[in-house]
């Protein structure tokens, strides 16, 4: 029986993505440079196969640029985040923000700055 899909996206998707959010548009050679810059080498044959599946789950479009492409980020950052989130909620707590929150304060060091901003953007959504 094959896997369920990812409705986001896999840790390699997700770096892919994170790329062209940081830099815009690419080609797969550009990639594979920025990542073997951080130390991570893909082959070549890897970023393609990756970047077909990003296609084929539109979030990016490819356009022909002299005997390559260029590949462009269709999904906006926040976008792709706030589905991040809502499907950790769905799968990991049973859609329980609460549970997802409590389990954070539970297993994260959460600083006291970081508690008073948590605290804050709770006051602005309740403002809302």
């Amino acid at each position: 029986m094959a896997g369920r899909r990812s409705r986001t996206f896999t840790e390699v998707e997700l770096e892919l993505m994170q790329l062209m959010w940081e830099h815009g548009d690419l080609t797969t050679i550009q990639i594979q440079d920025i990542l073997h810059d951080k130390g991570r080498d893909l082959a070549d044959g890897s970023i393609r196969k990756m970047l077909s599946i990003l296609m084929e789950k539109g979030h990016i479009n490819r356009k022909r640029a002299g005997r390559g492409h260029i590949y462009s980020p269709i999904v906006q950052k926040e976008n792709a985040n706030s589905s991040i989130i809502h499907d950790l909620v769905d799968r990991v707590f049973s859609g329980s923000v609460p549970g997802m929150v409590a389990s954070l304060l539970k297993t994260q060091d959460v600083s006291k700055e970081d508690i008073v901003e948590i605290k804050k953007l709770i006051a602005e959504s309740e403002k809302k």
